[in-house]
This record gives structure tokens, sequence and C-alpha cells, in this order.
């Protein structure tokens, strides 16, 4: 038998394959805490606390046995005792109630154990290890312990199970950009910074997929909209790890490298994938909008650094001596050749004879 809570809390018989759900909020709560504290004996004032939080009612504690009682009629048989009896999975004590863990298992302990298999791997043989970390995150079916009021001991079952998930995730994406896929990993990326923009882990992934993809101003990019949001919402600059990315990205750090492609499978198929150049039709029009926007940008900058240069130039010329000529300084040259080429500092040269003539 298998206690489900990566979702809405349910059991699945293993003989069976059926699934047992309780009928009502305070039923998977009582399952739930017991599945969280399996082989613990819970004190009835815990689960008290945690059906029906600081405003109990007066029959609270036969209301608790009651739903006890209707809990175990609901499960199926347990495994047999050593007088050959099915033994109930509940068994009550003096101090409370306990979740007899033999002969069953739970997703949750399932998900630990396949993520922390694929951490393992990550760095030895990341496709394996790519492959284990999506078995765990398949096997989450909504928000963790669903369905139940949310006591003490759920409420920190569930966050604690969604930060696993989401490193786990985290490292999923880092299991297939060490495999090459890069490519397919940005849109994604791009939908989990949206979702969790707090997480600089999932920027840093991002920033790494775009340079490995030629984006390296996009890249940059992410960085600065990163940090906008780590400076609204919490107050902070990016942490040392996605600060060392952007440096990275800008000298090109020679460890930002795509791995080596493997070779191609001779039995492929060969030709488009039109999934794929359908995505990529969906793309362009972004794209088209950033590249539009990125040169107004280069061009406003641009005037206002003529403004500052004719400035510069006038008061370098009432400070110099009768009879010498006007020089523009140093500074003046350096940033007039800074922006002669609007991509300096975006991505090494563009061979001319093999640039698009447009982007249209």
């Amino acid at each position: 038998m298998e206690f489900r809570i990566l979702g809405p809390v349910e059991v699945c018989d293993g003989r069976t394959g059926a699934r047992v759900v309780p009928s009502g909020p305070k039923q998977r709560t009582l399952l739930a805490a017991l599945v969280v504290r399996a082989g613990e004996v819970l004190a009835a004032d815990r689960l008290i606390d945690e059906l029906w939080g600081d405003r109990p009612p007066a029959s609270a504690a036969n209301a608790l046995q009651a739903h006890v009682a209707r809990l175990r009629r609901l499960l199926p048989q347990g495994p047999a005792g050593p007088d050959g009896d099915a033994a109930e999975w509940i068994s009550t004590h003096p101090l409370g109630y306990l979740l007899r863990p033999g002969g069953a298992s739970s997703d949750a302990q399932r998900f630990q154990l396949l993520s922390a298999e694929g951490r393992a791997l990550l760095a030895g043989d990341p496709d394996r290890a790519a492959g284990l970390l999506r078995s765990a995150l398949a096997l989450w079916r909504g928000p963790a312990l669903d369905g139940g009021a949310r006591g003490p001991i759920c409420a920190a079952e569930a966050d604690r199970l969604e930060e696993l998930r989401l490193t786990t995730l985290e490292t999923l994406y880092e299991a297939r950009l060490r495999c090459g896929g890069h490519a397919d990993s940005v849109r994604e990326l791009e939908r989990l910074t949206a979702r969790h923009p707090l997480r600089e882990r999932f920027y840093d992934l991002l920033m790494l997929a775009l340079y490995r993809c030629g984006r390296q101003g996009e890249a940059l990019g992410v960085y600065e909209r990163a940090r906008r949001r780590l400076v609204d919402g919490l107050g902070v600059e990016p942490g040392p790890a996605l600060h060392g990315r952007m440096e990275e990205i800008l000298r090109h750090a020679p460890s930002l490298a795509a791995p080596s492609p493997a070779a191609p499978d001779p039995a492929a198929g060969a030709g488009a994938d039109p999934d794929r150049a359908a995505d990529a039709e969906a793309e362009l029009p972004a794209l088209r909008r950033e590249i539009a926007l990125l040169g107004d940008r280069i061009a406003v900058l641009g005037r206002q650094q003529q403004v500052l240069l004719r400035r510069l130039q006038e008061l370098s010329g009432a400070t110099a001596r009768p009879g010498m000529p006007r020089q523009v300084p140093d500074d003046g040259r350096r940033a007039s050749e800074t922006f002669a080429d609007p991509t300096w500092g975006l991505s090494p040269p563009v061979n001319s004879d093999k640039a698009p003539a447009s982007f249209g």
C-alpha cells in the first residue's frame, strides 16, 4: 500500500490498485498528519490542534476518536500480525495515535530517494541523473498535502516538500544543460523565473542557457531583471553566484562553453522537427520587439552622449590657452568609440559576410 501526499491526500491499495480518498477535509488532515509522522505516536492534543487550530469544539476529543474510527474503516487491511490476523494501520496508545509504516510506503519517500540519487549522479552521469529527477518530479499530482486543513504539522511538511521539489527542478535543468540541452530549456526556464521571481538559481540557469545559444545580450538582460525583482521584493542585491555568472558572461569565460554534442543517432529520422519549428515561429515576434527596444535605447544613449561630448568640447575650449588647438580629452574619445559599435561588450564580432541582411 502507498500513502500519497504529493498532491491531494489519498491511499493506493497495492493489491487491487484501488484509490481510497478520505471523504472530508478533517479526515484528510488527520491521515496526512499521521503519514508525515509515521512510526511516531502523535498526542491527541497535537492532532486536535492540527484539525481545529486554536478554536477546537468542546467535544474535540470525542470528535477525534470518531474521525480515527472512520479512517480505520476506510483504509485497506494492514499486513498480518504475529497471530496471522490483519493488523490495523492506525493503533491507539495511551498518549495518542500512531500510523504503523510496516508494509507501506509513501510517494514522498520515493520522491526523496529518487531526488537524492539524481543529485548524486549529476557530476558523473548527468543524462541518467536527469532521468531519475524527472521520475521524481512525475510523482507530484499537485500541491503537497492538498485538500485538508493546514495545521502546524502539515504546513511545515508542505513547505519542506515544496522547497525540495524546487531544488529538484533546479537540479534537473542543471543536468539538462550539462547534457547540451540549453536550446530546449530556455522557454521553460523563462516560465520558471516568472513563476518564482525571487529564486536566483532559475535566473542563473537561464543566463547560462541563453549564453550557450549565442544570446549574450539577453543573458545579461536576465541579470538586470533578476536584480530589479530582488531589490523590489526583498531589498537585496543578487547573491555572489548570480553576480559571478554575470561577470563570467561579460568576459566570455571558457567554463561557460556548451558540452561537446553527442554523436547523432543513425536511426533518428531526418528532417526538421515541426514542433520545434512552431516554437521558433512563435518566439520570433517577441525577439524582434526586444531587438527594436534595444535599438531605441542605444539611439537614445547615443544622442545623450553627443550632447555631453559637445559640452566637453566647449569646456575644453574655455580652459585652453590662447593659440593652442582644442583637444577632446581621452575620456571623450573613448566614449565616442564605445558607441561607434552598438554591440560593444555584448558579443564577439560577427563575420559580416555571414550576418543576415535583415531580421524580417
